[in-house]
């Protein structure tokens, strides 16, 4: 199954996304700048395939749910998320209202 959601952070929009796999979840965070991602995010492949897209991303690990996301800190990040402020470490829900 695909949940799509708004989501309010603060007074700031965005759109919180789960697709639920096998013995897992598939979650995201976005708005039209950029997103936070559970694990399965390959922020390599961002910084260095395609590194001309300057995608502003972050990935969290260990999380099971959209709240966790919110509130877990960014395990790794896109070198384009660098522009808004976000370092290795920043909490999802600070890092999104960087970016709105």
């Amino acid at each position: 199954m695909i949940t799509v959601n708004p989501l309010e952070v603060d007074g700031m929009f965005f759109t919180a996304i789960t697709v639920e796999l096998p013995k897992t979840n598939l979650l995201m965070i976005t708005n039209e700048i950029g997103y936070i991602m559970c694990g399965a995010l390959d922020v390599d492949v961002l910084n260095e395939v395609l590194a001309d897209r300057n995608v502003i991303a972050g990935r969290a690990v260990g999380v099971k749910t959209i709240d966790d996301l919110l509130h877990a800190p960014l395990e790794k990040i896109t070198d384009a998320s660098k522009a808004y402020g976000w370092e290795p470490g920043i909490i999802g829900r600070d890092a999104l209202l960087n970016i709105s």
